[in-house]
C-alpha cells in the first residue's frame, strides 16, 4: 500500500504533456505538493490518501497561466472606457493612482483579484505594478502563484537609473523561501522610460538572471513615436539596449514586424498577447498567423481588468481562437489544441517555469483544475480541447488546486472571505469617487 496526500480520480485528464496524452479512467496521486504518479485506475486499490477526490463527469487539466496583469487594477474597473489608450492612460489612469495608490489599497485590491483569478481557473499570473511587496503578501494569502515585478516608470517618477540594481538587490532575497511568488524586472514601456532606464533594466535582468516584463508595441501611437524619435521601431530600439540578451516577456506585440517577429524566434523571448483589452482600447489586433509562422514563442493574458474588463481567462481564449480564423478567413488557424497551450504548457515556458508547471506530469508542482462537463452546455463530449476552448465557461470550473492543496472547492474558496472581499471593494467605491470628483 502507497499512502499519499491526496489523489483524484473519475475524469478525463487532459494533461498537456509532450506527447498531448488525453488519458481516462486514469487517475493522479499527489504527495508534498507534486504530482507522484499518474496510473490506471485499477490500481488505485494500492493506494490510500488522506483526501480522495472524485472529477467524475469533469475534466481534469493544468492550472491557467494568465501572462500579462496588472492585479491591483480591480478596483478600476469600469471607470474609463471606450477612449484612446494615451487618454485611458493620461487622464484617467495614472491620475487617479496618484492619489489613491498605498500598500493597504494594492494589497486589498489584489486580494480581489485574486479571488477572481482563482474563480477562472488561474494558478499563475505575471504582474507589474506598484508595492509589488503588498501584491505577492495577497496571492500568497490566497494561495497561488505569481510573479511580482515592481513598475518602474521613468519620466512620470523621475525614477534614477541608478536606482534599478539596488530594487533588484532588495526584492531578491525577499521570496526566495516563498515557492508561490517570484520576481521580475519591469520597466513599464519605450514611452514612459528614458534609454538610460531601460539599459540599466536589461543590465540588471541580465546580471541576476531575472525576465524582463515590459510592454511593446501596444499600438499604432507608440510605433510612430518610436521610429520619429530613435529612427528604430520599438523591439530594434530595445534590442539596441540589450534586451533580448535577457529573459523577456513582452506583452501585446501587436504592431510587430516580420523582421522583429524572426529576432524574437531567436531570442530568449515571448509575447503576452491580450485581445481584449487591445480590442477595447482600439489598439489592434496582434499579428498571430504570422507570428505562429515565424516561430515566436507565445502566451495570453487579461491585461488588468481597468482595460479588459474581466479576468475571465478562458473566454479571452475563446476570443482570440475565433478573431484569427475570422480576420483571416481560415478556420484552420489556431487549433484548439494549440490555443489550449496557450493557457498551460506554452504559458508556462513563456515565463521561464515550464519545467515544473503547465502539464500534468510526474514530478511536476500538483496545479490543477477540475472542471465540470456534466451539463447541457458541455454533453456530449468529442473532443475536449473543443470544449475547453468553444463550450466551457468559468463558472464550470469547479475546483482548483496549487502545489498540491485547494484554493478552491465546490466553487468555494479556501483561504479567502468572498463575502468580505466584495464588502471591500464596495467600500472602495466611494473613496474612488471622492477622488474623482475632488
Amino acid at each position: 500500500m502507497k499512502y499519499t496526500d491526496t489523489i483524484i480520480y473519475g475524469g478525463m485528464i487532459v494533461t498537456m504533456d509532450p506527447d498531448f496524452r488525453i488519458l481516462e479512467d486514469h487517475f493522479i496521486a499527489i504527495d508534498s505538493g507534486k504530482i507522484l504518479d499518474i496510473l490506471p485506475r485499477q490500481q488505485l486499490k494500492n493506494f490510500s490518501a488522506k483526501k480522495q477526490i472524485d472529477a467524475s463527469g469533469c475534466l481534469v487539466t493544468p492550472g491557467f497561466v494568465n501572462a500579462h496583469t496588472h492585479v491591483p487594477m480591480s478596483y478600476f474597473r469600469g471607470l474609463a472606457d471606450d477612449i484612446p489608450l494615451d487618454r485611458w492612460l493620461n487622464d484617467y489612469i495614472w491620475p487617479l493612482e496618484a492619489k489613491m495608490i498605498s500598500g493597504d489599497y494594492v494589497y486589498d485590491s489584489s486580494l480581489h483579484a485574486a479571488a477572481e483569478m482563482i474563480k477562472n481557473g488561474i494558478t499563475l499570473c505575471n504582474d507589474m505594478y506598484f508595492h509589488a511587496d503588498r501584491i505577492a503578501e495577497a496571492f500568497t494569502k490566497a494561495g497561488i502563484r505569481i510573479i511580482i515585478s515592481q513598475a518602474i516608470i521613468g519620466h512620470n517618477f523621475k525614477k534614477d537609473p541608478s536606482e534599478i540594481a539596488p530594487l533588484v538587490d532588495r526584492m531578491k532575497g525577499l521570496y526566495q523561501d516563498n515557492p508561490l511568488v517570484d520576481c521580475a524586472i519591469a520597466p513599464h514601456a519605450i514611452y514612459t522610460c528614458s534609454k538610460e532606464i531601460l539599459k540599466a533594466c536589461a543590465d540588471a535582468a541580465k546580471a541576476n538572471d531575472w525576465m524582463i516584463h515590459t510592454h511593446l508595441s501596444e499600438n499604432q501611437k507608440e510605433l510612430e513615436d518610436c521610429l520619429k524619435e530613435h529612427s528604430k521601431r520599438p523591439l530594434e530600439y530595445l534590442e539596441s539596449l540589450g534586451f533580448l540578451e535577457a529573459k523577456c516577456l513582452f506583452a501585446h506585440g501587436v504592431w510587430l514586424s516580420g523582421s522583429e517577429q524572426k529576432k524574437l524566434a531567436n531570442a530568449h523571448a515571448a509575447i503576452a498577447m491580450c485581445v481584449h483589452s487591445n480590442l477595447k482600447l482600439g489598439n489592434g489586433i496582434a499579428p498571430l498567423k504570422d507570428m505562429l509562422q515565424n516561430s515566436v514563442k507565445l502566451a495570453i493574458g487579461t491585461d488588468g481588468v481597468a482595460s479588459n474588463n474581466s479576468l475571465d481567462i478562458l473566454g479571452e481564449l475563446g476570443t482570440l481562437a475565433r478573431l484569427h480564423k475570422g480576420i483571416n478567413h481560415d478556420p484552420t488557424i489556431l487549433s484548439a489544441k494549440q490555443a489550449f497551450s496557450l493557457l498551460t504548457i506554452d504559458g508556462a515556458k513563456a515565463l521561464g517555469k515550464g519545467k515544473d508547471l503547465g502539464s500534468i506530469e510526474i514530478e511536476k508542482q500538483a496545479d490543477i483544475a477540475i472542471i465540470d462537463i456534466d451539463n447541457l452546455a458541455t454533453i456530449p463530449l468529442y473532443n475536449p480541447y473543443s470544449h475547453l476552448i468553444y463550450a466551457v465557461k468559468s463558472e464550470m470550473i469547479r475546483d482548483l488546486m496549487v502545489a498540491g492543496k485547494l484554493v478552491m472547492e465546490n466553487r468555494t474558496l479556501i483561504n479567502l472571505d468572498e463575502a468580505e472581499i466584495l464588502n471591500t471593494a464596495k467600500s472602495y467605491k466611494d473613496k474612488i469617487l471622492q477622488e474623482i470628483h475632488r
